[in-house]
């Protein structure tokens, strides 16, 4: 098998995570957190949804980590980034992580938006 080391761009991977919090770019992050091209902010959860809109031009998909367990997200959560132009997906953020990190190393336009597992 042959190895490649990825490089990101502006962006931060996620390094990794625990009881409340995240850890980005050798740094950690306590409560939720929006990770975007950016930089990493803090975000007020599903009643923030202005932190991501934002963003929006530089995006094309938003992946939501909904905590420990998959969840729902909230109807007005949703539709006000996908009125942005901004495709949602949900997970458990663990997967939200590690998919945020796969699609980030391939060059793609994606956000992170984490509550604390």
């Amino acid at each position: 098998m042959r190895l490649n080391e990825v490089v990101y761009t502006d962006a931060v991977p996620v390094e990794g995570y625990g009881p409340g919090f995240f850890r980005l770019g050798g740094k950690v992050y306590e409560g939720a957190i929006a990770v975007l091209p950016q930089g990493v902010a803090p975000w007020g959860g599903y009643e923030d949804p202005q932190t991501l809109i934002e963003a929006a031009a530089d995006l094309d998909v938003v992946f939501v980590g909904t905590g420990a367990e998959i969840a729902h997200l909230p109807s007005a959560f949703r539709e006000a980034l996908e009125a942005a132009g901004l495709g949602v997906e949900s997970m458990a953020s663990p997967a939200a992580c590690r998919t945020y990190n796969v699609l980030l190393s391939e060059g793609r336009r994606v956000a992170l938006a984490l509550l604390p597992v």
